[in-house]
């Protein structure tokens, strides 16, 4: 079983950092709840540096939610991830971005960083 909600607005501030570089800064995550998984905080495009990744090949299929597409860094294959039609249970996922790495929360309410 999966589903998504919408962090409450400003409740909650999702940066992802590699190398020193800010690849994402949010206060607009959304959670997304999969069985026997850790949560995962899927970013609105606009708060994603998009021009920082490059369009990955790679596509795979979760039951789930339906069928990714993936994003790059020279250094860091793949490391980002979206549903451009997710299934129905998780639609309100669509066209945001997750990250490897951004699968906890040290503290409720802290950035998160991915290096």
């Amino acid at each position: 079983m999966v589903s998504a909600e919408a962090a409450g607005e400003g409740t909650l501030r999702v940066r992802v950092v590699r190398d020193g570089q800010v690849l994402a800064d949010s206060t607009r995550p959304l959670l997304v709840h999969e069985d026997g998984l850790p949560v995962r905080y899927y970013l609105p495009p606009e708060d994603v540096r998009l021009d920082l990744l490059s369009p990955s090949d790679t596509r795979t299929t979760c039951p789930y939610k339906g069928v990714a597409a993936y994003w790059s860094l020279p250094d860091a294959p793949d490391m980002a991830w979206a549903y451009h039609e997710p299934l129905a249970a998780v639609t309100l996922i669509k066209d945001h971005l997750c990250f490897i790495g951004t699968e906890s929360d040290s503290e409720p309410g802290e950035a998160l960083a991915v290096n």
